[in-house]
């Protein structure tokens, strides 16, 4: 479910004058029992709508003074948005002989043709109010203040993003609501130009079109978020733009080193645009320090589900779950955990609108289905990212809507995703890829493989250090110090720890792995830093030097490359 809530007007769109229909009723109270939300944005006073409408209790929550006050009929709670009008202001307007005026907590109101006076009082008083049309109505408020302003307030407080809005309305003052929630409809109604302003213009006018658009958010949901506002760039190539949508699931692979992290913090980019949340799930350090979210966990602590869920309730926060303190076989268990909680906060929140999930073969191995993954039934709006497609779970394969293949084995991606879901091959693979270019095929609905050219990150991207600095390497990947006579097995899983390790073992043994070369192996083989490498081997091949010489200068050369400010290693 991404539709969480439903935002309505109420004069000309819920209501005829003043009065809704019990066919309307029923249909809000049917949006209700599906979990969904309800909140009721108007420009009339509190009182005089309480007057006309004795059903408020309905609604989560209602704006009222078209934004000035909020009010939340569970506990009758009034929260002022907007400061109180100026006495001297409504004085001068009773001067110039307005004499329907209406004052509420902050909101003034008239009608036409008193915005000509309303507007010299403004400018007499040097005051910094705006006048808003609806209708015929003249409303003058703090500039500002508007229905989108007031939603923004109400949506705070029951967590919700404004992108899981849909929100309807019929007149002037309905423009900034429509254009701030996720999908904005107008009823049949509705005056031309909002018309113009709407994603979605109903058939039905008043109730029997919020009555409409109901129906079409409980059949429908995700179809209602079709528009640019939820779209994602990926890439383009000749024939336009490759975008992503909200129930998409987007598989990154290819092998090591060429551009699948980078082209996932590219997306994260294009997602913070749009207002999206997301969370990432980083088994190897490789989003540390991710411009515009907050890193839970590093390589000596080990994050909680309820550390990420606290975070995630901000709509506007952004969270990077590090499983660099986990052993690499505990990773999976912390993600199926995770996953569970997170699951069950989606189906309340509609959020975080993208799961990233990085390294996804070691967190979801085709070993394990998807209940002990904990995968939900919907896992729309996920990116994950392998190198191996082929050793990650089939079910988590059979929901993936689009490929990303980059690096000269893209090809080879595609068929392994093909074999995996028993898809046949799609036209287009023969084509040569230039060295600039990522396969990119839609699955579903299926297309051909379009050669894509893919969005860049404006952020530069660290060194992928701290994963390898401080973080659990695998048994496999780990140093061991066994000494000349195997007669111990200390293991290093990191670089700090190798580098203490150093410092405490006999000289004997430090120079047996010197003069072997295997320091410089492992930099080579499985920290994968070349540059290190040759330096070590330069070290290790230098006879001169003392056991501690040696150490002094293997160790001055990873720290400079490992411990330094984040800045020098860009």
């Amino acid at each position: 479910m991404y539709v969480m809530a439903l935002a309505t007007d109420y004069d000309g769109t819920l209501a005829e004058f003043g009065e809704v229909r019990e066919e309307t009723l029923q249909a809000l109270k049917r949006l209700r029992e599906t979990g969904r939300r309800l909140l009721l944005v108007t420009g009339r006073e509190l009182p005089d709508l309480k007057r006309v409408f004795p059903h408020t209790d309905l609604f989560d929550k209602v704006v009222v003074e078209n934004g000035a006050l909020l009010y939340t009929p569970e506990t009758e709670e009034e929260r002022p948005l907007a400061p109180a009008p100026p006495p001297a202001f409504i004085e001068r307007l009773r001067e110039k002989g307005v004499d329907r005026i209406s004052v509420g907590r902050s909101i003034v109101a008239t009608w036409e043709p008193h915005q000509t006076a309303a507007l010299e009082a403004i400018n007499e008083l040097g005051l910094e109010l705006e006048i808003i049309f609806n209708k015929g109505a003249v409303m003058i408020l703090p500039s500002g203040v508007n229905k989108a302003t007031g939603l923004k307030a109400a949506l705070k407080e029951i967590q919700l993003s404004f992108l899981n809005v849909v929100a309807v309305g019929d007149a002037e003052n309905d423009h900034a609501l429509l254009r701030t929630c996720g999908c904005g409809a107008a009823v049949a109604n509705a005056l031309p130009a909002l018309k113009d302003t709407a994603d979605v213009v109903l058939e039905g006018a008043r109730g029997a079109g919020v009555e409409e658009l109901i129906e079409r958010v409980m059949e429908s949901d995700y179809a209602l978020c079709a528009n640019a506002r939820h779209q994602v760039p990926i890439g383009e190539d000749d024939d336009g733009p490759v975008e992503m949508g909200p129930i998409d699931v987007l598989l990154i692979a290819g092998s090591s080193g060429i551009g699948k992290s980078t082209l996932a913090t590219a997306i994260s980019e294009r997602l913070r645009e749009r207002r999206c949340q997301f969370c990432v799930f980083d088994p190897e350090g490789d989003y540390q320090g991710l411009e515009g979210a907050v890193t839970v966990g590093d390589g000596s602590t080990t994050p909680t589900g309820n550390e990420v869920l606290d975070l995630l309730a901000n709509p506007d926060d952004n969270v990077v779950v590090s499983a660099l303190g986990f052993e690499l076989k505990e990773r999976p268990g912390f993600f199926a955990e995770l996953m569970s909680d997170l699951s069950a906060f989606r189906a309340r929140t509609g959020r975080p609108h993208w799961l990233i999930i990085d390294e996804a073969h070691h967190l979801m191995p085709a070993s394990r289905d998807s209940a002990s993954l904990a995968l939900s039934h919907d896992r729309s709006g996920t990116i994950m990212v392998t190198v191996h497609p082929d050793t990650v779970s089939p079910d988590a394969l059979r929901a993936v809507t689009a490929v990303a293949a980059l690096g000269p084995k893209a090809r080879e991606v595609i068929e392994d995703v093909c074999a995996a879901v028993g898809d046949a091959p799609p036209d287009g693979l023969d084509e040569p890829l230039e060295d600039d270019e990522v396969l990119f095929w839609r699955r579903s609905p299926p297309e051909p493989v379009r050669r894509i050219r893919v969005e860049q990150p404006r952020q530069a991207r660290k060194r992928h250090t701290r994963k390898y600095a401080e973080g659990q390497l695998g048994e496999e990947a780990s140093f061991y110090f066994r000494g000349p006579k195997n007669e111990m097995n200390l293991r290093a899983h990191n670089l700090m720890i190798f580098l203490q390790i150093a410092e405490g073992i006999d000289d004997k043994t430090w120079e047996h792995h010197l003069r072997r070369g295997d320091y410089s192996k492992w930099f080579e083989e499985r920290i994968g830093d070349e540059e290190l490498a040759l330096e070590t081997a330069g070290i290790e091949e230098d006879r001169s030097l003392s056991p501690a010489e040696s150490r002094q200068r293997l160790a001055e050369a990873v720290r400079r490359r490992y411990t330094a400010p984040a800045s020098e290693k860009d």
